[in-house]
Order: C-alpha cells, then structure tokens, then sequence
C-alpha cells in the first residue's frame, strides 16, 4: 500500500540513455538547491552517458538501474510508493515506449509503474523519431493516462541535426515541476488533451530602420500562462511579441514584431485551439508611412508630424469569429483610471468570454513579477485576484477557463 507522504518533498528523476542526459545535472541541482530530496534513477543506457558515481554524488543517494539492488527494500515498489513526483529527463523514444505499454524490465520502469503521484516526461529525441507515428501514439496514450509529456524544444541537435527534439532548458523543466508539485497529486492535468494558444509581450511598429512605436509590456504574464498550462498537460502555443524572455519548457514559441504580424500567427494557431488568452499588449496603432531611411533631425527644423492609422482588433475579431466552436477567448484590459467601469465596456464591446482586468502605469504590473487584477466574465461574474506572483493569475485564469471549455 501507499505510504503517507511527510516532511521534504521527495522527487525521483529518471535519466534516459541519450546525450541529454548531462543535462539532468543541472535539472537535480536545482531540485536539490530547491529543498527537494531526489533519487536519481537512470537506465542501464544512461550510465554510459553520465555515471553512477556522479548521480550518487549530486543527490546524495544511492543509485542503481535494476531491481536487484538493495532487494531486501523492495526498490521496485518502494520509489515509486513514496515519491510526491516522478521526471524523468530526458525521456527518450524507447523509454516513452516502455512506459507507453507498461513493460517494467528494469528500475525505472518499474517505478512508473509503481507511482501515484504526478509524472513528467521531458523527451529529447531526433526530430525523426520525435514525428514518428508510433511515438505519437505513445506519447497520446501518456497524456491520456495523466502524465505531462513536455514538448521537445527546437534548436541542435547531435551532430549537424537541427529541428524538434532538444531537451528544454533545465531551469523550464524545473518550474514545471515546480507547478506540478505544488498543484499536488490529487490535482489533474485538467488541461491534458487540449491546445491552447496564448500571446504575450508588446508589439512594436517600426517608424524607421531604427525608430518604433511600443509599449511597456515585457511578456511575463504570457510567459507565466504558458508554464501553468504546460503543468496542467496543456499543448501551448506561445506568440511572444519582443519579450526578450527564455522559451517555456514544453511550449511552442512563435516569435513575431508587429500587431500584423501577431494577427496573423494568432489566427493561424486559433484554428484547432481550445483557447486563445491575449496577453500581448497589442499596438492600436502604427505609423500610416515606413521611412526607408533613418528619419534625420534637421538644425532649427520641427519634425514632422507622424500620421497614424489603427491596426486590426486581434481580441474583437476572434471573439466575432470562433474559429473552433466552443472556443473559449480570454482578453486582457490594461487601464490607467476607472479600471472596472473601462473593463466592463471592453467586455461587452470585445465580446470575449473573461476580460483580465488590470491597472497598469509606469511602475505598475508591466515588467513587475507580481500583479492583480479583477477577471470579468461574459456572464456577469466578477473574480477578483489579490496581488501577488504572476503564477498566481495565471493559475486563476485556467482554473475559469477550464469550466468553460466544450
């Protein structure tokens, strides 16, 4: 039987045998900083890649790959019985397979089966084997389970490879467990087998080759809605606009510039999502003329006046167009005075389902790490979010919009 889980948070990583797996020492570092207590579990692959003896050194347990080690401790049943969470980074082909189809031929494969608390996958793979139907297929049926298959990152590869399969960043394998954790075992990924898309940052419109119009956003509330809806085994689309920000684990980033250019990656990744959170702080307008040439200043001479014309409306014209039925459209409402009054005309004008309402200013939620704000719904209710870490609203957010999905 399951024991009771008490005192220090207690994590098992599993360490695939691919050239990832140097990674994960960073990944137990942080863990390990972070007041965790963490049993390395690696395959008999992975020991060719990283040994034994570091492994046991970094996390200050023993390690083994069979399940003949220390038998007289029941090692199989044991870790997996007692562990608050199981991440096993990188997961490769082979052992998402194995675990896929539940075979348990060595220790760590064992100890998924064993586990019942929450688990992560952080695969690192050839983009080849990343599309291959059949780890498609193995992958689905993880998620379909409960686990959080993380998405591979895009970047290098072994060798000259380039593409789809890099592990993410330790530290962004790391905040999703962190979110993992603290949801708790009993918590869902209540987002698993959804795609949704969300745009973070500020847009800017350039008026020369050197010379924009922008805004003060930096992206860190888009960035924190995607990490919460990874955790929640979410399919994440990120349109990040100039954030500057380090790519979510498990999130595909599309990088744009302009309002037009957010429009149309937004639109695009809409198409088969479940729901869309504009985060961005999208340009309302953009200069009317693009000077090819930097626009000189001229000794006693005024400049110019800059002509403006309005860009699109992303949030209103999502909401009039639902390009998925039973899309749920979350907008956001940065307001310097009569915030609620400002909020409430911009619901029913927009014609989103919930408004994020927000006072911004100088010093004010744009760039700051925590925030509040006042979420509005299209059925008249009206949440309030206390002011606090970013993570926090983000989490209120999905906790309104997964009710709502269809």
């Amino acid at each position: 039987m399951e024991k009771p889980k008490t005192g220090t948070p207690k994590v098992v990583l599993g360490v695939s045998g691919g050239i990832a797996a140097y990674k994960a020492c960073e990944l137990l570092r942080r863990l390990t900083e972070s007041g965790h207590g963490v049993r390395v579990v690696p395959t008999e692959s992975a020991l060719h890649f990283v040994g034994a003896a570091t492994w046991s050194a970094l996390s200050g347990n023993p390690v083994a790959t069979e399940v003949w080690s220390d038998v007289h401790e029941v090692p199989h049943v044991r870790i997996g019985q007692e562990a608050d969470l199981v991440v096993v980074a990188p997961a490769t082909a082979d052992t998402l397979a194995r675990a896929a189809h539940g075979l348990a031929d060595d220790l760590l494969t064992n100890t998924l089966l064993t586990a019942r608390c929450p688990v992560v996958f952080a695969p690192a793979m050839h983009t080849e084997m990343w599309e291959h139907p059949a780890t498609q297929e193995n992958v689905a049926t993880l998620r379909r389970r409960g686990a959080v298959v993380i998405e591979p990152a895009v970047g290098r590869l072994t060798g000259a490879d380039t593409g789809k399969g890099r592990l993410p960043d330790p530290g962004e394998i790391f905040e999703v467990c962190r979110r993992v954790l603290a949801r708790g075992s009993a918590a869902a990924p209540d987002l698993a087998g959804r795609h949704v898309v969300i745009s973070a940052g500020g847009t800017r419109e350039p008026l020369d080759p050197v010379r924009f119009l922008g805004n003060r956003s930096s992206g860190k509330q888009g960035y924190a809605l995607a990490r919460t809806a990874a955790a929640r085994g979410a399919r994440v689309t990120l349109i990040a606009a100039n954030t500057g920000l380090p790519d979510p684990a498990g999130v595909d980033v599309v990088p744009v510039g302009t309002a037009l250019q957010l429009r149309e990656a937004v639109l695009k990744a809409a198409a088969d999502a479940d729901a869309v959170v504009m985060a961005a702080a999208v340009a309302d307008f953009r200069p009317a003329v693009y000077a090819e040439g930097k626009i000189k200043k001229r000794e006693g001479e005024q400049p110019a006046p800059v002509a403006l014309v309005r860009n699109p409306d992303v949030l209103a014209e999502l909401s009039a167009a639902r390009p998925r039925p039973g899309q749920v459209i979350v907008g956001f409402a940065a307001e310097t005075d009569d915030v609620l009054a400002n909020g409430r005309e911009k619901l029913r004008r927009k014609g989103c389902d919930l408004l994020v309402v927000n006072e911004v200013g100088e010093r004010k939620t744009f760039g700051a790490e925590e925030s509040e704000a006042v979420v509005l719904a299209a059925d008249g209710a009206e949440t309030p979010v206390p002011y606090g870490p970013k993570e926090a609203l983000a989490e209120m957010i999905w906790d309104l919009t997964v009710p709502r999905l269809t």
